[in-house]
């Protein structure tokens, strides 16, 4: 137990540390002195700080004499702008940049500041026109500098001729906090994916800590303010707030600190099923005003499983403005199967004549009936300022495309008539197509041709059109799974939902679909094709093809009928496999790993190696799935590679959390983790059984080592396994859960041994001594009968077609299985 409590301790200590912006200019304007707000040291630019510059002769210094009590020192003084003056700061660091204005409108004796009338620009760029405000208020812009310098210019309008400003903050972003690509733009016709958001300038309307209490810049590390939800849900007896004392469980791939503070994802407003009955629907509504009318806007959405007892219980939909924004939300898909895990959606919306942003979050028909909930934790909704000029540059562009579009089809007509009329003379046939390439549907035939390839060969499609032809039409797939009914829903994994579909040449598959804002999925769906489209194995689960139509991330695979190995060993009413069948889908499993440790130069490593991504086929035959997270392995000259840390929770590689240095005996520890569920039957991490039982792999560990693996076995294995068998498969798992990589066997020692734990429950014969360890074989002819020789840089496990050339072992290992086989 003492292991997982140090995972956990520096999993808070890798995400506690606060951001340091490089650039971070804050300034006390009109002020000579310095100001300290909230720990923070506001330069007074009186002063000339270093690195600012303000243009002088048209601003003049203005201070409160009579302040009014509490209020902060930044608002004591303020500049005065009598003509067109401006700041300039000088950027050392090109990326998003915060930008905060503080406007406090006191009286003075020559100037009424609530008088004053004005615009601000950024970089040349208009943000506010006509400004002007009664009452305190602070504007913040999120915008992308990459010049050496941000310029902001005031300029007096109208009949005041002048303006003013008590503060100003500029200071460097995450580079993540504005993705490029990922939110969705919604539309009544639907939604698509929406480019370029960090090269617009946002300005923040609404930051809402749902279901908490306000959060000062204090609680937030990047010095922003959070207010309650209470004042905009429309119906407050529809939710009730939910709260956690637990710190966030933060994943790669998820929300950070810096997206938002802990206390937005320890707090949540849930559906009040208090007094209504447990099939009652309903949703909780939230009403924003946005003020601007036909504008764009950034609408980010907080999430965080603090209301679940177990994974996929919790699936909900979201509206936005009345717009269906995700259907059949299950978080623990988005969080590597984790509850608590911060995560958060942008979408892109446009406003209507209202001046409302309205959200919703409501119960899923995927939901047990007693199950039904929806949460939110927080929301922030950031006008696009510059979307409008973005629009007009937009439609010169498309001007020009259309221009060369039709030069360009003028010169392919000419050429085309040229060609036909050297056909015509040169009177030679064209040569008829073979039946194959007059199929429409040749690119997926090809495909799924893949699926009957010998195990262990590389594709030999791949060639300068790398993945053509693994393309698969959206038309198509939507007819395969009956438009996506949902009653054809098999699952869902770490990157969608999961259908059930048949092509047109009656190949049945399963279509992994995207799920709509989620940014973590285009890597994955990127490495999932890039590594299946090289290999074929028979453990490994074949890729049919893929579809990137209309923003759609599609991945289509062989379908298993038998679905993952997790559903036959807990949580489901389905009979128990016998250990014969455990030792068989275990051993298939080693085999595809085998096989994608040593197939390649450098091999590839899975990284997420779980019950749920084994999958077997209507034989019980086992194949390795879900390759969004593989990498390849380390060169020849190196021993490891380098990368963040990625996984499932319970399976994950000590040393890999620890170094960040991955190898491919991380996948051994995961796959040791499986082997204790195989005999276990119980989830790798269990949070709800009493506190030195929660980590399995630890917890079986400890009956390992004193010798009574057999009290904790599942059952239903009580009294079937033999004892010599039991003790083989124990010691092998051990090994794998080694502390430390260069303990750990190969994942052809693992095969071995499997094999061997198989023999001992069959025949009851062991081997020789000397043959009673861990062993890498050698690929000998199925006659010999010469021992095995131990040896760590001999392959494995090319049996079947795996490698062309090598020599089977199943067919070594089948002397070991008989009587007679020495």
């Amino acid at each position: 137990m003492l292991h997982f409590l140090s995972l956990t301790l520096l999993s808070l200590l890798h995400f506690s540390s606060s951001f340091t912006p490089l650039d971070n200019f804050l300034i006390n304007c009109g002020s000579s002195s310095n100001s300290t707000v909230d720990n923070r040291v506001f330069v007074g630019d009186s002063a000339k700080p270093i690195s600012v510059s303000v243009s002088a002769g048209k601003s003049i210094s203005l201070t409160d004499s009579n302040p009014s009590p509490g209020s902060s020192n930044l608002y004591h003084t303020a500049r005065v702008f009598t003509g067109a003056s401006r700041y300039e700061f000088r950027i050392q660091q090109a990326g998003t940049h915060f930008v905060r204005f503080h406007f406090w409108p006191f009286n003075s004796r020559n100037h009424r500041l609530k008088s004053a009338k004005f615009g601000v620009s950024l970089n040349g760029y208009p943000i506010l026109r006509n400004f002007t405000t009664k009452n305190a208020v602070i504007k913040e812009y999120i915008l992308r500098v990459d010049d050496k310098k941000l310029e902001v210019l005031f300029s007096p309008e109208g009949g005041s001729r002048f303006g003013f400003v008590n503060a100003i903050e500029v200071f460097s972003a995450p580079g993540d906090l504005i993705p490029d690509y990922g939110p969705r733009l919604l539309s009544p016709s639907g939604s698509e994916e929406f480019y370029n958001l960090s090269s617009k300038i946002l300005e923040t309307v609404h930051r809402i800590n749902v279901g908490g209490s306000i959060l000062t810049p204090f609680n937030d590390t990047l010095w922003r303010t959070w207010i309650n939800d209470e004042d905009f849900l429309v119906l407050k007896s529809a939710a009730k707030p939910a709260l956690t004392t637990h710190t966030p469980n933060y994943q790669e791939g998820g929300a950070t600190q810096e997206i938002a503070p802990d206390n937005v994802y320890m707090t949540a407003q849930q559906m009040n099923r208090d007094n209504v009955t447990s099939d009652s629907r309903f949703n909780i509504s939230w009403k924003f005003e946005v003020g601007s009318h036909s504008a764009r806007h950034l609408v980010r959405l907080h999430f965080c499983d603090i209301v679940s007892k177990s994974l996929n219980l919790l699936y909900f939909n979201v509206y936005i403005n009345g717009l269906l924004a995700v259907r059949d939300l299950d978080l623990s898909v988005l969080t590597f199967h984790e509850l608590a895990s911060p995560y958060y959606m942008d979408f892109v919306v446009d406003s209507d004549n209202s001046g409302v942003t309205r959200i919703s979050v409501g119960p899923s028909d995927l939901s047990p009936v007693s199950a039904r909930n929806a949460i939110l934790n927080g929301v922030e909704i950031m006008k696009l300022v510059n979307f409008v000029a973005q629009q007009s540059e937009d439609k010169k562009k498309n001007i020009w495309v259309l221009v060369g579009s039709i030069v360009v089809g003028f010169v392919v007509v000419c050429l085309i008539v040229l060609a036909v009329l050297v056909a015509l003379k040169c009177k030679k046939k064209k040569p008829k197509p073979r039946p194959a390439e007059s199929v429409g549907w040749t690119p997926l035939r090809v495909a799924s041709s893949y699926s009957r390839m010998s195990e262990g060969t590389a594709n030999p499609y791949l060639g300068p059109n790398l993945y053509l032809g693994l393309k698969i039409p959206f038309a198509d797939i939507q007819l395969a799974t009956n438009n996506f009914d949902r009653s054809l829903v098999i699952g869902s994994g770490g990157f969608g939902m999961v259908y059930k579909g048949v092509l047109r040449d009656n190949t049945r598959i399963a279509v992994k679909r995207g799920v709509p804002g989620s940014r973590q999925g285009l890597p994955e769906f990127q490495t999932e094709i890039t590594v299946l489209s090289k290999i074929r194995h028979r453990h490994l689960v074949s890729l049919v093809g893929y579809c990137e139509e209309q923003s759609e991330m599609i991945l289509v695979y062989e379908y298993m009928d038998k679905g993952p190995l997790k559903t036959h060993l807990y949580g489901s009413e389905l009979p128990p496999l016998t250990w014969k069948q455990r030792l068989d889908i275990c051993i298939g499993a080693a085999r595809g790993l085998h096989y994608l440790h040593t197939g390649s130069a450098q091999g590839i490593i899975h990284r997420d190696i779980k019950s749920t991504n084994i999958l077997l086929d209507e034989n019980y035959v086992a194949k390795v799935a879900d390759f969004g997270l593989s990498k390849s392995g380390p060169c020849l000259n190196e021993t490891h590679v380098s990368t963040g840390v990625k996984g499932s929770f319970g399976y994950l590689d000590p040393e890999y959390f620890r170094r960040q240095q991955l190898t491919d005996k991380s996948d051994v520890y995961s796959f040791g983790v499986v082997l204790l569920e195989v005999l276990c039957a119980r989830p790798a991490v269990d949070p709800l059984l009493a506190r030195e039982q929660v980590n399995l792999a630890e917890w079986a560990m400890q009956w390992q080592q004193k010798g009574l693996l057999a009290k904790i076995i599942d059952p239903h294995l009580v009294g079937k396994i033999k004892p010599s068998s039991l003790k083989k498969f124990g010691e092998t798992a051990e090994k794998c859960l080694a502390e430390y990589g260069v303990d750990r066997p190969t994942m052809g020692d693992v095969l071995w041994n499997l094999e061997y734990v198989l023999q001992l429950q069959e025949t009851g014969t062991r081997r020789e001594s000397h043959e009673d360890s861990d062993i890498n074989t050698s690929e000998l002819p199925s006659h010999s009968a010469v021992p095995l020789p131990h040896s760590s840089n001999i392959r494995t496990e090319r049996s079947h077609g795996y490698a062309s050339g090598d020599i089977s072992t199943t067919q070594v290992f089948s002397q070991l299985m008989t009587n007679e086989g020495r």
